[in-house]
């Protein structure tokens, strides 16, 4: 793609468009503005592929980080009321259930997993700051607790996501 390859651009597209559009609507919660955002992303990435540096991340990680930035963007220039945090039964019960998504692989798999296994609490300051983009102050003032208390939320969710990808990876080794 770097050198032109439309085809290469094409492929990227269909292998990747899903997972980019299905972040962007869970964090900008519209589908035409999701699906702006996703042209967005790959229009940007056709004219900045020279910059991807695969000793940095996969294909897939540079892609989803460019969708993430966008949407919170996106999100935050149109003054988009902040949303509930999204920790409804339902979507617990979808993201436990990893048969609904046939495209899962391992990691994710175990990701969800660790995921259902997080207190509300964690998960929920986990998933303010992911899909809303809020700074730890932030989501110290929406949930109503100290700073510090966000911050080691944060920080032991983030050791249990950590030490399930350890152990996939270990698995493998």
């Amino acid at each position: 793609m770097a050198r032109g390859d439309s085809a290469a651009l094409a492929e990227l597209y269909d292998r990747y468009a899903g997972p980019m559009l299905a972040l962007a609507q869970r964090i900008v919660g519209r589908g035409a503005e999701a699906e702006d955002i996703i042209h967005d992303v790959f229009l940007e990435t056709w004219r900045h592929s020279a910059d991807y540096d695969g000793a940095r991340g996969t294909v897939k990680a540079w892609l989803l980080l460019r969708t993430r930035s966008r949407s919170l963007d996106v999100q935050k220039s149109a003054r988009v009321s902040k949303q509930a945090s999204g920790l409804s039964d339902d979507w617990l019960e979808k993201l436990g259930d990893p048969s609904r998504d046939t495209t899962a692989g391992a990691d994710q798999a175990r990701l969800r997993e660790v995921l259902v296994e997080l207190s509300p609490e964690q998960r929920e300051v986990l998933l303010l700051g992911y899909f809303e983009g809020l700074s730890s102050s932030e989501i110290a003032e929406r949930v109503g607790v100290p700073i510090g208390t966000v911050k080691s939320r944060v920080a032991a969710a983030l050791a249990a996501l950590r030490g399930a990808l350890s152990d996939s990876i270990a698995e493998l080794g």
